[in-house]
């Protein structure tokens, strides 16, 4: 056999011996979680679940004040965050009202709290009357998420800025810490903040994910399951509420969805 020949052969025999690797190594690697097809396909899902949430008035324009964001859960509810919830000029005939999109704009309904815990920041509101067409709810899980969790959240973070158009922001579960409800002063922790802490604190999740003003209430979705874990409940931000909007920190905290027990009322 020539010099030749010998070199071509232990050519071919060393790309044999790579690409059997390189399929060992692609049998031994699990497929990613949540590729973009079906990311894709989890956000297309879950966001007919998710809604702008403010007051509606009749007599005040702009008709609708949009205040954060909101979801349907199972049993006809919908979840925010109670600093969302704001109270109503009854002098206006004004209501707590959710903005369900509709062919040619959105469908208001009228909403009434039935739980609230300003401690977690969390609330549950029903329609005062039933809806003509039940809306999809997004489910819960109520385990507590690893750090390093995939995540997407879902909202309305300009509000009705450039109108009602709810956007998804991705990221990851990237700290458990502790916190205090209501949320410190800008001069630091009160004293029921503190006594709040060392007593019985609130571990909430810190993402690594953009949220703004108007997400507050917005479900934070397990990128794999598509079940919710928790909610959004505010932002870091670098100077004042303004600069939130222009130069976002990119770390925002939500509550945990376990946190709702007791709060959903039986059937």
């Amino acid at each position: 056999m020539t010099s030749s020949a010998k070199a071509l052969m232990t050519r071919r025999h060393a790309l044999g011996t790579l690409a059997v690797l390189a399929s060992g190594l692609a049998q031994a690697q699990p497929a990613a979680p949540g590729g973009a097809t079906d990311l894709r396909a989890l956000v297309a899902a879950a966001k007919p679940s998710v809604f702008a949430i403010g007051l509606f008035s009749r007599m005040a324009k702009p008709a609708f004040r949009f205040s954060g964001t909101c979801f349907a859960i199972p049993g006809g509810l919908f979840v925010t965050c109670a600093h969302v919830v704001q109270l109503p000029n009854l002098a206006n005939r004004e209501f707590v009202a959710v903005a369900i999109p509709s062919p040619g704009g959105h469908k208001i309904i009228e909403v009434k709290v039935v739980a609230t815990n300003r401690e977690n920041d969390l609330a549950v509101l029903e329609p005062v009357n039933p809806l003509a067409e039940p809306v999809k709810a997004l489910q819960l899980n109520n385990t507590l998420p690893a750090e390093g969790t995939e995540i997407v959240l879902i909202g309305y973070p300009i509000g009705s800025a450039l109108g009602l158009h709810a956007a998804t922001h991705r990221g990851i579960v990237s700290a458990l810490v502790p916190m205090a409800f209501p949320l410190p002063t800008t001069t630091g922790l009160e004293a029921r903040n503190v006594q709040a802490l060392r007593s019985a604190p609130l571990e909430i999740l810190q993402l690594d994910a953009t949220a703004y003003p108007g997400n507050s209430g917005s479900p934070v979705i397990d990128a794999r399951t598509g079940q919710v874990l928790a909610v959004v409940s505010l932002t870091m931000i670098k100077g004042t509420r303004e600069s939130a909007m222009t130069s976002p920190s990119g770390i925002s905290y939500a509550v945990p969805v376990q946190h709702l027990a007791g709060m959903i009322p039986t059937r």
